[in-house]
């Protein structure tokens, strides 16, 4: 058993060693040891800081982000209600341009019709009093062949233009 336990001797001098360690290591080591501990966990609390500021710093973009995305979608939005009322005021426009122009067509048409119609009709007037005159010529040189006819005509005529 004497093994197990040391000798009183011995644990004086580890003591005294061990006094003396703690010492040196508090005169030299101690100091630089918690000022570097102090340094690093003034870094990590640095970091810790840094990481929630950037965090902060993300959600405020994420916000500012999604509030410039809904007014692009709004402006979008409005653009293209814009360009399909243009649109459809050009169309109609449009109808109103070409309805205008058929019936201005359809006016011009109708008076060219009219003016060949009364040509036409002057023609087929004059063509008729033409053969009217022909026919009345003929009829006038057969029935006023002797003097008989002559006579009765020039009566009938007469008598015509005393009840008028």
């Amino acid at each position: 058993m004497d093994f197990l336990l040391p000798a009183n001797g011995l644990l004086f001098w580890q003591v005294v060693i061990f006094l003396a360690l703690v010492l040196v290591l508090a005169k030299f080591a101690w100091k630089p040891i918690l000022s570097s501990l102090k340094e690093r966990e003034e870094s990590i609390q640095n970091a810790l800081d840094q990481a929630e500021k950037a965090k902060q710093e993300m959600a405020s973009l994420k916000s500012d982000n999604e509030k410039l995305l809904k007014e692009a979608r709004e402006e979008r939005d409005k653009i293209l209600r814009t360009a399909r009322t243009a649109a459809n005021q050009i169309h109609e426009e449009a109808q109103v341009a070409a309805k205008k122009t058929a019936d201005k067509m359809i006016e011009d048409a109708k008076a060219v019709i009219n003016t060949e119609k009364q040509a036409a009709l002057r023609d087929v007037r004059a063509q008729v009093a033409s053969f009217s005159l022909e026919i009345a010529e003929k009829l006038i040189k057969k029935n006023l062949a002797n003097d008989k006819s002559q006579k009765e005509l020039t009566e009938t005529l007469i008598n015509d233009l005393k009840l008028n």
